[in-house]
């Protein structure tokens, strides 16, 4: 081999290694938020089965505590043509992530 096909062989090898480290380098970061998008999707799920189980007149607390953090929810109501009340749960994480759950309920007496 050449002078000049080592030069280019060891560039190409170069450039290949730096794309897979960089590749790795956002799989850690996609992963690290993972937990505090889950659990804050779950705290989302969870007050949208509470308000299916209790309906819409119930109180519940607006901060609960999941996985060590503190997670807001709160509920967001408006009538469907169907008759039924849409509840949206939005729900946000102390560390950032955001979640919504959807849940349609019969109107109360």
């Amino acid at each position: 081999l050449t002078l000049l096909e080592l030069v280019i062989a060891g560039l190409v090898l170069s450039i290949g290694t730096r794309a897979a480290l960089r590749a790795m380098e956002q799989s850690r970061v996609a992963i690290g938020g993972a937990q505090d998008r889950m659990l804050t999707a779950l705290a989302a799920t969870n007050r949208a089965e509470e308000i299916k189980l209790l309906g819409t007149a119930g109180s519940l607390p607006s901060v609960v505590e999941l996985g060590g953090q503190a997670i807001q929810l709160s509920t967001e109501r408006a009538p469907t043509a169907g008759g039924l009340i849409r509840v949206d749960v939005p729900a946000k994480s102390q560390r950032g992530p955001r979640s919504r759950a959807v849940v349609f309920v019969p109107v109360t007496p």
